[in-house]
């Protein structure tokens, strides 16, 4: 993990300390809520339906066992004794009091954290592949690239008033897209020319009311130039981009009204002013930041030891569990370990403090002291050798983080949706719990293999649903909830906008439709075919018939 240098603390205690007197003054009468505003969404905080809401920023889902800790502190000592993994890797405080806010940004301080441009017309948090170094497909590991973007987008003046919120991330697996750089402002794609790296670097891509996947605008950007490039499509953004209708403000907005061809000549005429400038990367820059991410000691020992192929044989739970929520490791008797924070009842991605105290623990124990948060709002131990499997899967089991539900039907994603947010059309956790409780038979689900779920409550869709292989969006007609479903997104191998099926439902007809929609895929699909593939086959038709009949 990156390790802060003195001045990335200073800077850090200084932004706190602000911050402080900041909230002194507006709780003191001095400052208005309009002139307030900008001030707290600089520093992460929200004011949702019932209380503020403070987001705190995870850097590419990476987080050591202090930081877990701390975590864990907050959500116990100023919160209600939880908190919540969002879509993009982040943290959220649901239940901070305004006064509060600025010994919590102080606590997390400690353990170098923050909440930092995660709101805002900002560069908000970068992300990645929550399998990032240890995935044996990746070209390199992107997170260096991750921090280096970091930094230069951090407290950068040019981007401290964009025209709206900005995203960007980076993935380095070739021919898929476990980062959803598609869906982004900007993605970044690692690749690899004649020996040398550099990037594809897309631009446009975005979801919420009018959602995209970007368009190439650098077929190849040499590493050293990285930042010089990103920086031209922001001073395009910047000089063109919408302010007077936040609704058009997005990049994707600008990239499709100008056009593809348009938008990469604009970027590359402010990119040749700026080439060889300052901002050229050397290879001491990168070099340096690559040692903040080098591999741990591992232990030289076999794929596949005696230890667990005995646990797999005599222990039919930890056989399927190891199944699904087990991922292959780079390196040689080590192995991923996902834990599904998909409790029915529970909001999808919310942990305690002390299971977060929990996860600290076990980082400590079983993955050196470090734990990953995930875009489908889940935690990740990288780093897990391959016979100590069996007895993590007990202590997770006891945890109730061992549910093998892993890109399966319940493992669904979804935003804080009506209950919480005072943006949202509809409630989410309502219908996520009603879908996990009606599809509660596992060997039925692993038959059912691997079906992306995402529930957004309004048209912001923080619950990505546009790119779920089922979407649902909630909405309101005449002050009643109604839901809308989409079919066939997907943010794997590629990035791509589900298909509406139609007028949307009431809230009791949620769950039976989906319903249709799975009997449909059994009974059409083909051996080997998983959900998405069904769909890709048959196409929407066939679906839309079957959930509007009235036979059923």
């Amino acid at each position: 993990m990156y390790v802060y240098r003195s001045h990335d603390q200073q800077l850090l205690n200084e932004r706190v300390a602000q911050f402080r007197d900041q909230t002194r003054r507006y709780l003191d009468g001095q400052l208005s809520d309009d002139e307030f505003l900008p001030l707290r969404l600089q520093n992460g905080l929200y004011i949702q339906r019932y209380a503020p809401m403070l987001r705190v920023s995870v850097p590419y889902g990476m987080l050591s066992s202090t930081q877990l800790r701390a975590l864990a502190r907050v959500a116990r000592q100023w919160d209600k004794g939880y908190c919540h993994v969002s879509t993009r890797q982040n943290i959220q405080y649901n239940w901070p009091a305004l006064e509060d806010v600025p010994d919590i940004l102080a606590a997390l301080a400690d353990v170098e954290m923050h909440a930092i441009q995660t709101s805002g017309n900002c560069i908000r948090n970068v992300t990645t592949d929550e399998f990032a170094g240890i995935n044996g497909k990746e070209i390199e590991d992107p997170r260096p690239w991750c921090e280096i973007i970091r930094q230069w987008a951090t407290f950068n003046p040019e981007f401290a008033y964009l025209p709206r919120k900005f995203k960007i991330a980076v993935n380095a697996v070739p021919d898929e897209d476990p980062a959803l750089i598609g869906v982004h402002d900007i993605g970044v794609q690692v690749l690899q020319r004649d020996g040398e790296t550099g990037f594809r670097v897309l631009a446009g891509g975005g979801l919420g009311r009018t959602p995209m996947t970007g368009e190439v605008i650098g077929e190849f950007v040499p590493w050293p130039d990285l930042l010089a490039y990103l920086e031209a499509i922001l001073r395009v953004y910047n000089k063109y981009g919408n302010r007077d209708n936040k609704y058009k403000a997005r990049i994707k907005i600008l990239v499709k009204a100008l056009g593809a061809e348009k938008f990469r000549a604009l970027t590359e005429a402010e990119f040749a002013e700026l080439k060889d400038g300052p901002m050229t990367l050397t290879a001491e820059e990168v070099d340096a930041m690559r040692s903040h991410f080098s591999a741990p000691a591992y232990d030289a020992i076999d794929d596949q030891p005696p230890a667990l192929q005995d646990a797999l044989a005599s222990d039919k739970a930890f056989n399927r569990w190891y199944h699904t929520n087990v991922t292959r490791h780079r390196q040689a008797g080590y192995a991923a370990v996902t834990l599904t924070l998909k409790k029915t009842g529970r909001a999808p991605g919310d942990i305690t403090d002390e299971e977060l105290e929990a996860v600290a623990d076990l980082a400590d124990q079983f993955s050196f002291g470090e734990a990953r948060t995930t875009h489908q709002q889940n935690m990740v131990l990288g780093d897990v050798r391959q016979d100590q499997l069996f007895t993590l899967w007990q202590r997770l089991d006891a945890l109730g983080f061992a549910t093998p539900n892993l890109k399966l039907l319940t493992d669904l994603v979804a935003c804080p949706g009506g209950d919480f947010c005072s943006l949202a059309n509809a409630k989410s956790l309502p219908i996520a719990e009603e879908i996990q409780r009606h599809f509660e038979d596992m060997d039925y689900l692993h038959d059912l293999g691997p079906i992306d779920v995402n529930i957004s409550g309004c048209m912001n869709a923080c619950g990505h649903h546009h790119i779920g292989h089922i979407g649902i969006l909630g909405v309101d007609k005449k002050g009643r909830e109604y839901y809308q479903i989409t079919l066939g997104g997907r943010g794997d191998k590629t990035s791509r906008i589900g298909e509406k099926l139609g007028p949307s439902f009431d809230t009791e007809q949620v769950v039976p439709i989906i319903a249709r929609l799975i009997d449909l895929y059994v009974e059409q699909r083909q051996p080997g075919e998983q959900f998405i593939d069904t769909y890709e086959r048959l196409g929407i038709d066939p679906f839309k018939e079957r959930a509007y009949a009235t036979d059923h």
